[in-house]
């Protein structure tokens, strides 16, 4: 009898991202025709999407790019490698960016049930296939500054506006984002988050050691070849060489001689 057959449980999580509810419930619906996967969770920003792919740990994600508080590609910098990422979005500009993040698919507003459906294959298609951290890093791609930095700690997460960044120190695989006093553990080569920050602004002082120009107060003397600068707050970094000509070349030689001391 047709009433007795069985309907086979789940065995795909997906959770949708999307500030708007409309996108939410269009997607909802076009996974209806699919038993096989359970909507894990519906976000409607990217605070709520990075704590609940911790809990959820989904195999699929659906995600807006452009939303409030943190956008999409921002979610994907603070999620562990893991889910098969399907953007949705109404605007074709991010499309490289999205790809060279590895996204399975693109799928631009509005979108039919046809063209869904071979997003979805492809999907399942790459479902297991683990994301190079060092990839996730270079997210934000070339398309301009970023204009804010995010660190996951636990299920909280801190955003340090650019503006408000003091200094970067390497740490193994990690840096320490110091800002406004506090510092925040992210695992990222320093090098990948000096390509980020803009280097009229920023500079790589120490092969450990990247510092805001703005709040370097002066340079000294630290042993027989060797110099350090000195913060405005007293903090001191180890300034190399090579860091001390890119200072001076950064700050210009009136300003490099009038804060250094020989």
């Amino acid at each position: 009898m047709l009433g007795d057959a069985k309907v086979n449980p789940p065995t795909l999580r997906a959770v949708i991202v999307d500030d708007e509810e409309l996108a939410r419930g269009f997607l909802r619906e076009m996974l209806r025709a699919h038993p096989e996967i359970e909507i894990a969770a519906e976000c409607a920003n990217g605070f709520e999407a990075v704590k609940a792919i911790a809990e959820t740990r989904p195999g699929l994600l659906f995600l807006d790019i452009q939303m409030p508080k943190l956008d999409g590609f921002e979610v994907l910098e603070l999620i562990d490698p893991g889910p098969a990422v399907v953007f949705v979005t109404a605007y074709d500009q991010y499309a490289m960016r999205a790809f060279d993040a590895h996204a399975v698919d693109y799928l631009l507003k509005p979108f039919g049930a046809e063209r869904f459906e071979r997003a979805l294959e492809r999907a399942k298609s790459r479902l297991g296939e683990k994301l190079p951290p060092q990839l996730l890093s270079a997210v934000r791609g070339p398309a301009g500054r970023p204009q804010r930095m995010v660190v996951r700690d636990g299920t909280r997460v801190h955003v340090i506006p650019i503006d408000k960044l003091d200094y970067v120190e390497a740490q193994d695989d990690y840096v320490a984002l110091h800002s406004a006093g506090r510092s925040y553990l992210k695992q990222q080569p320093i090098a990948e988050v000096e390509a980020l920050l803009d280097p009229a602004r920023f500079v790589r002082i120490h092969r450990s050691a990247i510092v805001n120009l703005e709040r370097v107060a002066r340079i000294e003397p630290y042993g027989k070849e060797s110099r350090v600068a000195v913060l405005g707050d007293g903090t001191q970094l180890p300034v190399s060489r090579a860091g001390y000509a890119r200072l001076l070349e950064a700050m210009g030689d009136s300003h490099g001689s009038r804060n250094t001391t020989r």
